[in-house]
């Protein structure tokens, strides 16, 4: 009786290994595809830092400044015409005194602003440049009456419409005016002045003394309207220009220091702040800081990208020989020795206030800042200590 146990033939072993090993190898490449690509290692950015560090940080510092009489301003004339006189550098200019003349018409100075920018002579006419007037004919001793009190309420000048008489008259007759428009009424505010038949003569009798026609009417170029005295610095324009564009430069009557800071270390630098000056020859004064701008530049030579930087005007306080030199500026400030203090480039401003250190590991460490000086700020808070190295941008 035939028997199932004989041996397989050895090509059908070699064919069922095969069958096994081709099963295996596509269920490889299945997992495989679908199996997803490891992510690559991340890469290692490194960061910039900064050690905290113990020192003494002190506001006081001295600035460099130059002797001089400030920044100059430009004056342009208002009106057109031909500059017939102009004055000479130098010259010292004062309320109602003639800063030029255009056709031979004196321009006077007067103080304070806006400018003349339209024609004043109709009674009525409320505003601040009608203000600037009175102010400055009372301030040379004319009598200009009284005025109303702020929020009283006044009606202006009529209106003449626009355009030509009636075209429609009859031959014979004469065409009538159109008839006027009248006037608003307003309520006049603090600054403001009305025009009243007492001003408009004592503009009349200014007029008269001035050298000028005496009609009491006021045209826009027929004043000279700045801040205060002022000393002529240059003188640009020449007898037979056009009077509509620059005339001279004019700067303060008084000498002055100006000094140029780094717009990050003007923080603690305010008006009225005490100072020590020591001047070209060697004498020491005091002085005050007077001004301290507001809108930082770039100083002129210096590349794009230099610290822009802010102009400090000093004031000495007593009078000056010299004209000019250059002047060490001494600022008396605040002082905070032995504290813990990092560049105030490695502060991180948080999102709900405050400020805090970044840490190697990213870790933040919540601080209050104290004293701002040269760049650096004290700092006081837990986990602090000398030597910890913090993240910084630069």
């Amino acid at each position: 009786m035939p028997t199932n146990d004989r041996p397989r033939p050895r090509r059908t072993r070699i064919l069922a290994t095969l069958l096994v090993a081709g099963a295996v190898a596509a269920a490889v490449a299945v997992w495989a595809r679908s199996s997803p690509t490891p992510p690559a290692p991340r890469a290692f950015i490194p960061v910039q830092t900064v050690k905290i560090t113990r020192a003494d940080l002190s506001t006081s510092r001295t600035l460099q400044g130059t002797l001089g009489y400030g920044p100059p301003q430009v004056v342009k004339g208002g009106r057109e015409g031909v500059v017939t006189s102009l004055p000479r550098p130098g010259q010292v200019m004062k309320r109602g005194k003639v800063m030029y003349k255009v056709n031979d018409d004196p321009v006077p100075l007067f103080y304070g602003n806006p400018p003349l920018y339209r024609t004043l002579g109709e009674p009525g006419t409320v505003g601040r440049d009608v203000a600037m007037i009175r102010t400055n004919l009372r301030a040379m001793g004319y009598a200009t009456g009284d005025q109303p009190n702020p929020g009283s309420v006044v009606r202006l000048p009529p209106q003449q419409p626009a355009g030509p008489p009636d075209a429609t008259a009859q031959p014979g007759k004469e065409a009538e005016e159109p008839a006027k428009k009248p006037g608003r009424r307003v309520t006049l505010r603090d600054g403001e002045a009305v025009l009243t038949a007492r001003l408009v003569t004592a503009i009349k009798r200014w007029q008269h003394d001035a050298g000028l026609p005496d009609d009491g009417v006021l045209e826009v170029g027929d004043l000279a309207v700045l801040s205060g005295a002022v000393r002529v610095d240059a003188v640009s324009a020449v007898v037979g220009d056009s009077a509509a564009g620059p005339l001279m430069s004019v700067t303060r009557t008084n000498k002055v220091i100006t000094a140029q800071v780094d717009a990050p270390d003007a923080a603690s630098l305010k008006n009225g702040t005490a100072v020590t000056l020591r001047m070209p020859d060697g004498a020491e004064t005091p002085g005050r800081i007077s001004a301290v701008a507001t809108v930082a530049a770039t100083p002129d030579g210096q590349p794009t990208g230099s610290p822009q930087q802010l102009s400090v005007t000093i004031v000495p306080g007593k009078a000056v020989g010299l004209d000019g030199g250059s002047v060490e500026v001494k600022v008396k400030g605040e002082t905070r020795e032995d504290v813990l203090a990092v560049p105030v480039t490695a502060l991180l401003a948080l999102r709900e206030g405050g400020y805090a250190l970044q840490l190697p590991d990213n870790r933040l460490l919540p601080v209050e800042t104290g004293l701002f000086a040269m760049g650096m700020v004290e700092i006081t808070g837990a986990g602090l200590a000398e030597g910890m190295a913090v993240v910084t941008t630069s």
